[in-house]
């Protein structure tokens, strides 16, 4: 508070100084139209290249702008900007007259070099000029995804970013790779800037649901984003610091254009239903016992649990915003509500917020902006189990023999698992009888100072504030089917997240020669970030009370943590000749979480662009390759997320003796000497349009090393401590993106354009003692083994003769690989484990096509591919064994077409449940009809019928090779044990503007 009192009482001191002595004004008007269709666009930002920001304005509904000036007399370019079309600069001549007529016709920027995009110094700078590959996604390609969230939205539509959905869940969490994975212990996902305020994207688990958990971005409304710019590497976001080594994606918000306010409204009506059913095992026996040599069998009747537990679902959105402005104020006020059912039975998820954008010029040289955006989501789960607990309702699914019928006798519900064995909950129990809950509040707010004092000089500052309260609560009752809380479960957690961040930017533009330019950039960062959550969980519950304090049993738990940064850095460009830009910047950061030794780090950048087609010598050739650019990047960022605010410490635990407190030291030593991680990359690249700018090619080649790698290292039991961070191993990502894109047919009336994308990155871990790390979370079967990718599969494998086929035991048994053979060559001693699989694609794409036809009809069809990787089927592992045989592959043993006894020799035997996962996915489909009906009083009217993950062309046999039972956890991908499938949507919307 006390930092906004005193940008409020600058602001009120500035607005007083005298203005400074005006020339004589002038007025420039006229009309913006679209080249293709001839029809006006609204929004363009019409502005004088010599001036302040006095000299802007934009264009109203109508595609009309009044530009008022008091430049002196004399000419002077004037620029016309607007997102997906390339910049036109004309030159006005002052001075003739009091006012200027100046028409403008703007052409579609198909290959996208010309977009205007922001670093970070808050310095707008067109991608030509770049050394690096930045990525822009429109609020247009967001408009019909059907998605919940910004990330989930963003997938398939970005060169070099592995997007997933790692759950079905109506708020299902997203993993976001940008140019693979860059840390092993930490997140890897990127920073993310909304405004310029560096937001909260963490997934913390309150309550046990099986490894799925929310992304905060799920707070971020998808209907109210105008733009998302993606840095994808260490080259371009060495400014960042050490927030930034794996990527910066910076959200830019709607504003208020000059004009008559503009009412948008839209509602859509959504249904998802599950897309594929695992084949389940119906055959009408069952083996009396599991003793191999007992081959007698009784009748059963088989059940379809998946018709019980998924269901068709329904969901509705609704957005409202009111947006307009005088010349000096404009402003963009919405509204949105989300209601969006899950396909597991019970299972939803609501959001509703308010985002506020007031944008005020107080003179010539001095604006302010103010964002204020706040939502409350709540969220109704059905625990899935099966990684660290045993209740849930697909796991106990799985773990069902489905020959037991699972409907409630008189009130009771049976056990439909084998009670001697791991019994699991009756599924149909934890939909109707289980309560688990979650709710977050949220506000994210800032504050901006931009001050225009001398031509070309900027200054800005910038107040972010995010403040998020998730709680949490989980319930089940007394008399369960449960292992383990038979007595009863109750559990509450909350967690708060609190991040502030002032920023302020200074950059001066100027030309030192006619074929000279300079642009330098200075900055400084103070950002604050705090963490409180809490934990209690009761069991033996009294036999009414859900809440905690109704158990005889309660434990709690408490964390509190507190991280500062500071970051101060430099940025200098020069463009010689308006072809070649080459950059240098440098960043110092100081961060809490090291130590003293280790606290201050610097990261430096340096990058070059060479605009060949600039060039005399390429005019002959420019009809045909208007565009050709070679870049290339060096820079180095570092990684904060890989160690908590205190992990450097040995830190101690409470503990309650008989009548005393006291502390126990925890398993984990500390290391006072551990530092960031250090990424270094290298990047080159090529940009080139050809066609008269109708078809286009990006291509980047990168090589990413990281050092100083964050693990946990094994501890000798004699130090008295299990385990201790260290900076031990190195992470290597190399590969490279194609992004082309072009308009095939191009007409008045007709437009077809397309974009393809293809991405390749090869990982590998190294100097890791030992040689093998495991990982949690995969049930010790997901490693980091020297030489390999992160994350790779690392267990058990056939025993196979010297073709290659599978050496069988004297039974006719398959069997694992052992350290010894037998004199008859049959495999002894212990069991031996190598690399399995590798759940990394060999390569990613989209492929995206847009067809508009005539002024109001309009397709669109995205594919996305991943190919190449491998998924861990633990699902199929439990379904098909002997003691549940709940899924179709356990026939084989029933009909006699394997040995009995195939299904429990296999169950140990984990290479046989690798799988490919590679697949091609309608992501997205959608078909909208824009027009202008009389009894609306000719307002627009859009319509639209959109879908979602229609349909996948893949061979797994699981639900989906895309989830991810783990979450967003960075080691352990690809890894399936009975997370919820991912749906096939459908929505019809509708928008009306007026």
């Amino acid at each position: 508070m006390k930092a906004v009192f005193l940008c409020m009482l600058l602001l009120n001191m500035l607005s007083q100084v005298p203005a400074l002595a005006q020339n004589a004004g002038y007025t420039v008007t006229g009309l913006v139209t679209d080249a293709r269709t001839k029809t006006p666009l609204p929004g363009v930002v019409v502005k004088f290249q010599s001036g302040n920001n006095a000299n802007a304005t934009a264009t109203d509904a109508t595609g009309r702008y009044s530009l008022e000036t008091t430049l002196s007399a004399g000419s002077y370019p004037l620029t016309f900007t607007y997102i997906g079309y390339s910049p036109v600069t004309r030159t006005v001549t002052l001075g003739g007259g009091a006012s200027v007529t100046l028409d403008v016709q703007l052409s579609e920027d198909i290959v996208g070099l010309d977009e205007v995009v922001v670093t970070g110094t808050s310095v707008a700078t067109s991608k030509k000029q770049l050394g690096n590959a930045i990525s822009t996604v429109s609020a247009a390609a967001l408009e019909n995804s059907v998605a919940t969230s910004v990330d989930q939205a963003m997938a398939g539509k970005v060169a070099g970013a592995q997007i997933t959905q790692n759950s079905g869940n109506p708020a299902g969490g997203i993993s976001v790779r940008l140019r693979g994975t860059s840390t092993v212990v930490g997140s890897s996902d990127p920073l993310y800037i909304v405004d310029g305020v560096i937001i909260n994207n963490s997934s913390p688990e309150l309550i046990d649901l099986g490894g799925y958990a929310q992304n905060r971005l799920v707070d971020i409304n998808p209907a109210d984003i105008d733009r998302i710019e993606i840095i994808k590497g260490a080259a371009a976001a060495a400014i960042y610091g050490s927030r930034a080594s794996n990527g910066v994606v910076q959200i830019f918000t709607k504003r208020g254009q000059e004009g008559k306010p503009k009412v948008a409204v839209s509602t859509q009506f959504r249904v998802s239903e599950l897309r594929k059913k695992l084949e389940y095992n119906d055959y009408p026996f069952r083996f009396v016992n599991t003793t191999a040599t007992d081959l007698r069998q009784e009748p059963v009747q088989r059940y379809d649990l998946q018709d019980r537990i998924f269901r068709t679902a329904y969901g509705t959105e609704n957005n409202v915003s009111v947006s307009g402005g005088s010349a000096n104020t404009q402003y963009f006020l919405s509204g949105n509500y989300l209601k969006n059912q899950g396909i597991v039975d019970n299972t939803e998820f609501n959001r509703g917020g308010s985002r506020l954008r007031i944008d005020q010029k107080m003179n010539d040289w001095l604006s302010v902006s103010l964002g204020a955006n706040y939502v409350i989501s709540t969220s109704q789960e059905i625990p899935n189990g099966g990684l660290l607990e045993q209740y849930g309702a697909l796991t106990g699914f799985i773990f069902s023999n489905n020959h037991i019928n699972p409907d409630p006798v008189n009130g009771v519900y049976p056990s439909t698992a084998p009670t001697s064995i791991l019994r699991r909950t009756n599924p149909l129990e934890a939909i109707n009888r289980f309560d688990f809950r979650q709710r977050t509040n949220r506000f994210i707010g800032d504050f901006q100072v931009m001050l225009t004092p001398i031509n070309g000089l900027n200054i800005n500052y910038t107040l972010g504030y995010d403040n998020a309260t998730s709680i949490a609560t989980g319930f089940i009752p007394v008399g369960n089917t449960t292992p383990s809380y038979n007595a009863g479960f109750s559990r509450r957690a909350d967690r708060t997240s609190y991040l502030v961040n002032n920023d302020l930017n200074i950059s001066y533009r100027t030309r030192l020669a006619d074929w000279l330019e300079s642009t330098t950039g200075a900055g400084a960062t103070a950002q604050v970030e705090k963490n409180y959550s809490t934990g209690i969980s009761a069991t033996q519950l009294g036999p009414i009370a859900q809440t905690i304090n109704s158990g005889a049993s309660i434990l709690s738990s408490e964390n509190r943590s507190d991280i500062n940064i500071l970051g101060f850095f430099a940025q200098q460009t020069f463009g010689i000749g308006d072809r070649l830009f080459l950059t240098g910047a440098g960043r110092y950061d100081v961060s809490s979480i090291f130590g003293q030794e280790n606290r201050w780090q610097f990261y430096p950048k340096v990058s070059g662009s060479y605009l060949i087609s600039n060039e005399t010598f390429w005019q002959p050739i420019s009809k045909f390759i208007p565009t050709l650019k070679i870049r290339a990047s060096y820079g180095q960022a570092g990684n904060l997320t890989a160690i908590g605010a205190y992990d450097r410490y040995t830190n101690y635990n409470p503990v309650s003796l008989p009548g005393l407190p006291g502390v126990i030291s925890s398993t984990q030593l500390g290391n006072a000497d551990i530092k960031p991680e250090r990424q270094t990359e290298t990047e080159y690249g090529v940009d080139m349009s050809l066609l008269g700018g109708r078809l286009g090619f990006e291509f980047s080649y990168y090589e990413k090393d990281v050092k100083d790698l964050l693990l946990f290292v094994g501890l000798a039991p004699s130090t008295g401590f299990v385990n201790q961070y260290a900076n031990i191993g190195t992470l290597s990502n190399k590969g490279f993106e194609l992004l082309v894109t072009g308009a095939p047919f191009q007409s008045e009336t007709f437009k077809w354009t397309s974009t393809i994308t293809y991405s390749r990155n090869r990982n590998e871990l190294n100097n890791i003692p030992g040689g093998l790390l495991t990982f949690a979370g995969g049930f010790g079967q997901v490693a980091a083994v020297n030489g390999s990718p992160i994350g790779s599969f690392y267990s058990t494998y056939f025993a196979r003769n010297e073709d290659g086929s599978l050496l069988l035991t004297p039974a006719g048994l398959p069997q694992p690989e052992r350290v010894g053979r037998t004199a008859a060559g049959q495999p002894t001693g212990a069991t031996r484990s190598k690399v399995i699989g590798d759940p990394n694609p060999d390569w990613t794409g989209s492929f995206i096509n847009e067809v508009s036809v005539g002024k109001g009809l309009s397709f669109r069809a995205q594919l996305d591919a991943s190919y190449g990787f491998d998924v861990f089927n633990f699902t199929r592992r439990v379904g098909e064994r002997d003691f549940y045989g709940g899924l179709a592959g356990y026939e084989r043993e029933l009909r006699g077409e394997v040995p009995k006894g195939t299904s429990a020799a296999l169950f140990g035997i984990f290479e046989n449940y690798i799988e490919d996962g590679s697949f091609i996915k309608l992501r997205e489909l959608s078909m909208s009809y824009d027009f202008a009906p009389a009894f609306l009083g000719n307002r627009k009217v859009r319509l639209t019928l959109a879908g979602r993950n229609l349909f996948s062309i893949d061979d797994y046999s699981g639900y989906d090779p895309e989830i991810n039972a783990a979450g967003q956890t960075t080691a352990v991908r690809g890894f399936d044990f009975v997370e919820v499938p991912i749906p096939r949507t459908y929505a019809l919307g509708i928008n009306v503007s007026f």
